[in-house]
């Protein structure tokens, strides 16, 4: 079986979690978006001005460190595949080639429901070319949660 884990800042612990203990090959995916390197760059950019650094070099060095620390925590050998564009579309690009698709939910964490997920990760559900295993990042939120 082949495992796609998509990894995202502040969810891609559950991911790994989920991923350790089932067989198969696993790629470890990372998407650094466009559109975030876009707001970085400029003489301010949208987020403000980084005084001495290249904003390119610090989305790279907090990829790295992300992945680094994935690839520890699953404790198994992965192939680690790193791509910049839209991240919906590009995860769906690698789902084409995969049995499984690992990601979390990355919406509202407080409430069960459609709002649990972000727009990317709903495209993604939405339109996955294969299985998916969706997981909660922390213990899910009890049943009396929904709206």
């Amino acid at each position: 079986m082949k495992i796609l884990v998509w990894l995202d800042e502040g969810t891609w612990e559950a991911c790994i979690d989920a991923a350790r203990d089932l067989p198969g090959d696993v790629t470890l995916l990372h998407v650094s978006d466009v559109d975030t390197e876009a707001a970085l760059s400029g003489s301010a950019g949208l987020l403000g001005r980084v005084a001495g650094a290249d904003p390119a070099g610090l989305l790279a060095a907090a990829e790295r460190r992300l992945l680094e620390a994935a690839a520890e925590r699953l404790d198994r050998h992965a192939e680690i595949v790193t791509v910049r564009g839209r991240p919906e579309h590009e995860v769906l690009a690698l789902c084409a080639s995969a049995d499984l698709l690992i990601l979390a939910r990355d919406g509202d964490r407080r409430r069960l429901g459609p709002r649990s997920l972000g727009h990317r990760t709903r495209f993604v559900v939405d339109h996955a070319p294969c299985q998916v295993l969706l997981v909660w990042p922390g213990s899910p939120p009890p049943l009396g949660s929904i709206p």
